[in-house]
């Protein structure tokens, strides 16, 4: 399996769309300003406790209060607390971990009455990004993941990923992370370390060690609430976690992005920072790699996925629901019960992919075709599990329902993907009436001349529909042509297949949107 990232970065935000042999299976959208990732860890303030809940309210900045439990304190908190606090009492000098005594653990069925107070400021790290209306959640844990390794301050314990089978190896990875790990501190070994060599993970653990002093360091700088250290971008951080030898290559189209990928590459894998291009043409990069076309197919409430058969997806604010119709397929043949299985074990490859595209998370519910032989329901309960195998998300599948119903649950950690394929008319917007679509160039070029002669700008890109493209550059003196000779050659003209068939945008050369209709009311 050939596996690609291609990576569109814009002003606002940055999308990077992982594709396996030229298909999209995982989306991920954020913005450039993005704050409360998971991971990041901040240093907060408790601002309430909930007896009934056993749990506290925490201000790590957001406009809602974040959300932390007792039993997401780790057993460790104590010591964290009295770290935090020698740390703060001399600002000029880090307290050396290994010199740290470790405090007696907190009960596994304690109360947070008894562990924490309202106003007592706390070392936490965000696990959940704030969902709907609800803040960020916290854990107290804290830990600093890296390629191979996770570091867990004051654990002093080695775990290896229960995906390496191997005893022998698993043996080998122990005991190699017992001789190179400072005192102090615990780690697990993640799966992708599994037949590497010493130096690899002695250099990453290096590298994680020294991110944990470096937010030690800020954290005796902070005089308050404050972000403490900022996990990596999501960009490098989905190249941490999913970087294997399937990786073909890595698309950017933004210079700076494109040099912050490629020397993380060439630190985890110096013998292919190559597979790290930089995309320089025209056309929008989704546009150029067919991802634009996936999106607006994959997307919406109804997904078509075999000859005729489709998904109906509903989201809730406590579940999301899925299904399965079987649409104006051909049932002759087989008979329903073999239609009914072949439609379902389509589905199932194509919810497992709706699942990773969209970042489905919560408690999940199938509606399958129904089927009346065990052993059908079987084979459809083991392909689920099957691909959901290839899932980096947590998830728990239970096996169909006498009523047809699949349910499971994945790990929730950020809001599921919403994308709105629908275009709205750019010229009725929605009354169903427009001015001639055949005077729609000559509006265009209206814009361009007020864009040239009133605002003065002179170099700027006009993104339009292929088909308004294919129509302005057809001819040997082509309107695309003419306008460069009117307006002069800074005048780009490119397609692009998220736009309408009458919509378009203007974008300077820094690629910020131009609104026109907001520079003709100002010069008016």
């Amino acid at each position: 399996m050939n596996s690609e990232l291609v990576v569109d970065v814009k002003t606002s935000e940055i999308s990077i769309a992982l594709l396996e042999d030229k298909r999209l299976v995982e989306l991920n959208q954020e913005g450039r300003e993005e704050q409360f990732a998971v991971g990041n860890i901040y240093y907060g303030r408790v601002k309430k406790i909930m007896p009934g809940l056993n749990a506290a309210f925490v201000d790590v900045g957001y406009e809602k209060d974040a959300f932390l439990h007792y039993l997401d304190l780790g057993s460790n908190f104590n010591t964290l607390t009295q770290f935090t606090t020698q740390a703060l009492s001399d600002r000029k000098k880090a307290p050396a971990i290994q010199k740290i005594k470790l405090q007696p653990e907190i009960e596994k069925n304690g109360s947070i009455n008894d562990i924490i107070k309202t106003g007592q400021d706390i070392l936490v790290q965000v696990t959940k990004e704030p969902i709907s209306t609800k803040g960020p959640r916290l854990t107290a844990e804290i830990s600093i993941a890296g390629r191979f390794l996770v570091l867990i301050p004051f654990a002093d314990k080695v775990s290896v990923s229960q995906k390496i089978k191997t005893e022998e190896e698993r043996q080998r990875l122990k005991q190699l992370i017992q001789s190179i790990k400072p005192k102090g501190f615990g780690v697990i070994v993640r799966t992708v370390a599994e037949e590497k060599k010493v130096a690899e993970l002695d250099n990453e653990l290096k590298i994680l060690v020294k991110r944990w002093e470096e937010a030690i360091a800020k954290t005796q700088q902070t005089k308050g609430v404050s972000l403490i250290l900022e996990e990596l971008g999501r960009t490098v951080g989905i190249i941490r976690d999913l970087f294997s030898p399937s990786f073909k290559h890595i698309h950017i189209n933004d210079p700076a992005v494109f040099t912050e990928v490629r020397d993380y590459v060439e630190l985890i894998a110096p013998d292919r920072k190559d597979i790290v291009k930089l995309y320089q043409e025209e056309a929008p990069i989704y546009d150029h790699f067919g991802i634009t076309k996936q999106v607006k197919s994959a997307f919406g409430k109804t997904v078509s996925f075999k000859n005729g058969a489709y998904l109906i997806i509903e989201h809730t604010e406590a579940l999301h629901v899925i299904d399965v119709n079987s649409g104006n397929r051909s049932k002759a043949g087989n008979g329903q019960e073999d239609n009914a299985l072949d439609v379902n074990m389509a589905a199932a490859d194509e919810i497992a992919r709706q699942l990773r595209l969209r970042d489905m998370g919560g408690i999940i519910v199938v509606d399958f075709i129904d089927m009346h032989e065990t052993e059908n329901r079987q084979k459809l309960f083991d392909r689920m599990r099957e691909n959901m195998a290839n899932d980096r998300a947590k998830h728990n599948i239970l096996p169909l329902s006498k009523f047809g119903l699949l349910q499971m649950t994945r790990q929730r950690v950020r809001p599921v993907i919403h994308i709105d394929i629908e275009e709205t008319c750019p010229t009725c917007y929605g009354h169903g009436k427009t001015k001639p679509s055949i005077l729609f160039t000559d509006q265009l070029e209206s814009k361009i001349e007020f864009l040239v002669n009133k605002l003065a700008i002179k170099e700027f890109t006009l993104q339009v529909h292929p088909y308004v493209d294919a129509y302005i550059s057809k001819g040997l003196v082509s309107m695309k042509w003419q306008w460069k000779r009117k307006f002069g050659k800074g005048c780009k003209v490119i397609a692009s297949q998220k736009l309408g068939f009458l919509q378009y945008k203007f974008y300077d050369k820094k690629g910020n949107e131009i609104d026109l209709q907001e520079e003709i009311e100002k010069i008016a």
